[in-house]
């Protein structure tokens, strides 16, 4: 076997430049010489010419894994003595102790940890010991918590104790063990596949349900339609491993988790892919794991968006990704600005974000930067060793070739000094004095707890509700259905309907018969309600309470139906989207004469592909309100939607919705609706779409941003919100970026842009978009052994074929190459973002546009004029 040396590079972030893959081009030399070397057999981890890291910083490649001897590591930890054990997905486990700087791991010093144990995808050492956790694919060995320990004092693990049995299904299963910041529990990070365990007591209120007010929409391609509420779970264990309790659930692919210095808890999560540019996609975001929390996962369309009462919103939405290892950089020999850092680890697409976090009222805030980046790069795991302060990440999983790296900080920038804000101690202090409620009976609880259910903060009334709700029902439901202020009222009687009733799901036969008295104090309650007197926070509580109703408890008799109806139909449409997505779903539900025209019009104006999706999904059950004309232009909607592009399960979903909706149609107009649907349509591709709604303008100019600059300063004032988010469609910005979680994934996400782009640099971005392109969306021309080139984003591996996008509208438009027929990788010099996307707005739709883009989506930015 051919040992390749270690190969140091000192980054460079000048994203234009040329990589090559040396050390492909000299195998493949070393091939022509004798064919009975193949590359395949070479076990060569991706050189590190191929990874982009910031200046200052250098990657060592340490070490290629023989793929044949040791597998593919997926898991890291550092052990009593320093050394680091890491883990094969499919085999067992190896330590060795981490090489001086500049040299490379020696294959010889790298010991297999003699004791039967494997498939281990979390590692902790503590209390003496080993604490595996084990997620065996194969099946060859039990999944769930196991501890090893040196018991004759020799240096050797020699025991292995079985702790907890847990069933697991393959992906997102049993994953990482992390040490509570008190040091005397272990913390453990599950995925939706890992079935819940017997447990001692649960922060959560075990009054989970899917809680759909319409009938689910299961994945179409069969994706976990078995598997519901309560979704991916963190535990809190014992170190003997006999006490169990939740602290949070709703998750559906986290793999690892770290606390901050507050003992505060992260996770980075991931929706399912397949439901790209559907309403209900929730991109990879990082959360603040508190007390008691849920986050909203369900299978297929079920998924509760970040507005949803009843779920929580991340701390930062970072993209398309497969989340694996994370971990804080305290003890790094970094700058503070890294040091402070929260780095998460992306699969799929090779990268390594740094997480800068922000103190914001209980809770947290956040930007992401792209702090490594390679081609391919399945990072699995990450460690910060304290006697060397360097990172060491591997990459490997699903049998990928594996390696392992390590990163340090050579520069001499001093710049980088975090800054510290004075953090509100008093709101975290009474957030988690609400948490110390959690899982428990307490009489003091209520009285605690009741008059923060109107708190400002997100987290403190998530905190109180959640403390109420552990209490007997008896102690408090009367008091949340009479009481006076509004605000409180909401959340009294959105907490009454979860623990009062059952969801459907949910249901067993030996379950109490449904509270009917209750169904109807809880709907009265509601209606008291005076609505000017609740602010948009507590208004979308209100309208999401009447679903928990619904679903838990069913429909109302027809007069208090008809009641609602009254109630509700003075409030849609809304100016806002998450309060017309409530209406409309809660209307077509009560068959609402009035809703099928007012929802047609939302349909019919809205900018983006997820606001249609979610009213036609919506509109699917309704019977009433129909006239001929709404319905010819409903089902012609769904012939435009057929060109529409999403992930692997979109077309699913439109069939699916389609499907429902002609079951809803009259025997005698099926002929009309049949006739719509054969119609031929022709695919089109987002430009083409674009350019329809470009038919009726004019060519302006080519605008330069100098002309546009010198003006924009006095011109980001009295600007026209709408105009300038039709203009943020009629531009094509959503075919590509991501907007207030909608749009395409092939660009950055322009949500954040407030704060990072000055009016002058947006300009001179969207005019020239070649200028500086980001490592993470820039396509890499990819030339194979037989002289095709294949240019796209490397977002997938398995073993050795490397998934690439070639089709920037396309996510599901995907090769698949052998990585070991590739000669020579160069990243692009060409965006595929086109230039002249502003010459058909005039001047002032193009400043409406940057307003737009500027205040982040909001109405209420002090750049748009007052209705």
């Amino acid at each position: 076997m051919i040992k390749p040396c270690i190969t140091m590079i000192q980054s460079s972030n000048n994203s234009s430049m040329k990589i090559y893959l040396a050390s492909f081009l000299f195998i493949n030399f070393l091939i022509a010489q004798n064919e009975s070397i193949s590359l395949e057999n070479q076990n060569i981890a991706t050189p590190v010419n191929l990874i982009n890291a910031p200046d200052g910083f250098e990657v060592e490649l340490l070490y290629s894994v023989p793929s044949d001897q040791q597998g593919s590591w997926v898991a890291l930890c550092i052990d009593d003595l320093g050394r680091i054990i890491a883990s094969d997905q499919y085999g067992g486990l190896y330590k060795f102790d981490p090489p001086e700087l500049g040299k490379p791991l020696d294959s010889s010093s790298i010991k297999k940890i003699p004791v039967d144990i494997r498939a281990a995808n979390g590692m902790l050492w503590a209390f003496d010991a080993l604490y595996v956790a084990v997620n065996d694919y194969d099946f060859i060995m039990d999944s769930g918590l196991y501890r090893i320990t040196d018991t004759d004092g020799d240096g050797e693990l020699d025991k292995v104790e079985f702790l907890r049995k847990m069933i697991s299904k393959y992906d997102h299963g049993v994953h990482a063990l992390l040490l509570s910041p008190d040091k005397k529990s272990i913390y453990m990070i599950t995925g939706n596949n890992a079935d819940l365990t017997n447990v001692n007591s649960s922060r959560v209120p075990m009054h989970w349900g899917e809680d759909h007010l319409l009938p689910r929409i299961p994945d179409g391609r069969g994706h976990n339609v078995d598997r519901f509420a309560p979704g991916g779970i963190i535990y809190k264990i014992s170190p003997d491993g006999e006490n169990w309790e939740i602290i949070s659930t709703g998750f559906r692919n986290i793999y690892d988790g770290a606390f901050n210095r507050s003992g505060e808890l992260f996770t980075y999560d991931a929706d399912m892919e397949w439901d790209f540019n559907t309403p209900w996609y929730r991109p990879t975001r990082v959360v603040h794991v508190t007390s008691g929390s849920t986050w909203g996962w369900r299978n297929g369309a079920g998924k509760r968006p970040e507005f949803y009462a009843d779920n929580l919103p991340p701390v930062v939405n970072i993209g398309p990704g497969s989340p694996t290892g994370v971990t804080f950089g305290y003890d790094a020999k970094f700058p503070p600005k890294y040091r402070e850092a929260l780095f998460i680890l992306d699969w799929s697409w090779g990268k390594i974000y740094a997480v800068h976090l922000e103190e914001q009222g209980s809770t947290y805030t956040g930007t992401s930067e792209l702090f490594l980046s390679g081609a391919p790069l399945p990072v699995t795991d990450v460690i910060i060793h304290p006697k060397d302060g360097a990172m060491y990440f591997a990459i490997g999983g699903r049998k990928v070739q594996s390696g392992l790296y390590r990163i340090t900080y050579t520069g001499s920038d001093t710049s980088l000094s975090k800054e510290t804000r004075v953090r509100d101690k008093n709101i975290v202090r009474l957030r988690k004095q609400l948490e110390s409620y959690h899982g428990k009976i307490d009489r003091r609880a209520i009285n605690k707890a009741w008059n923060h259910l109107d708190h400002k903060d997100r987290f403190i009334r998530w905190a109180a509700r959640t403390a109420i709700m552990h209490q007997p029902i008896e102690e408090w439901g009367n008091k949340g259905l009479s009481e006076r202020n509004p605000k409180i009222r909401v959340e009294a009687l959105l907490a009454l309907a979860k623990v009062g009733g059952i969801d459907s799901v949910q249901r067993k036969i030996t379950d109490l018969p449904i509270d009917l008295a209750l169904r109807e104090d809880l709907i009265e309650s509601l209606l008291e309600i005076d609505i000017n007197r609740l602010d948009d926070d507590s208004e979308l509580t209100f309208l999401r309470t009447f679903q928990i109703i619904f679903s838990r408890f069913g429909k109302p008799e027809p007069i208090l139906s008809q009641k609602i109806i009254t109630k509700l139909e003075d409030l849609f449409p809304s100016e806002s989207f998450p309060k017309n997505w409530l209406l409309a779903e809660t209307l077509c539900y009560l068959e609402s004469p009035f809703t099928v025209k007012k929802t047609m019009t939302l349909l019919r104006n809205s900018a983006t592909q997820e606001e249609q999706i979610e009213f036609a999904r919506s509109l699917r059950f309704i019977e009433n309100g129909w006239t001929d004309e709404l319905r010819i232009e409903y089902f012609e909607w769904f012939n435009r939607a057929k060109v529409y592009k999403g992930g692997a399960s979109f077309e699913k979903f439109i069939e699916l919705i389609l499907n429902d909706a002609l079951g809803s149609v009259p025997k005698d107009k099926r002929p009309m609706v049949d006739a719509i649907l054969e119609k031929d349509l022709v695919a089109e591709s987002p430009f083409e779409l674009m350019a329809q709604d470009m038919i009726e303008r004019e060519y302006v100019k080519e605008w330069t941003v100098n002309e546009l600059s010198r003006k924009i300063g006095k011109k980001l004032k009295n600007r026209d919100f709408e105009k300038g988010r039709k203009m943020f469609s009629v531009a094509g910005c959503f075919s590509c970026h991501r907007f207030n979680n909608e749009g395409g994934m092939t660009g950055p996400d322009l949500t954040s842009s407030v704060g990072r782009f000055s009016a002058h640099d947006l300009l001179d971005n969207i005019i020239n978009p070649s200028k500086v392109m980001s490592d993470q969306y820039a396509p890499a021309d990819i030339t194979m052994d037989d002289g095709k080139i294949i240019t796209g984003l490397i977002v997938n591996l398995n073993h050795n074929d490397v998934m690439v996008n070639i089709d920037m509208f396309n996510p599901n438009n995907v090769v698949s190459i052998d990585r070991n027929k590739v000669l020579d990788i160069q990243m692009s010099l060409l965006s595929p973002m086109p230039s002249g996307l502003l010459s058909m707005l005039k001047e002032d739709e193009v400043f409406d546009l940057i307003a737009y883009i500027l205040s982040g989506g909001d109405s209420n930015s002090r750049m748009f004029r007052r209705k």
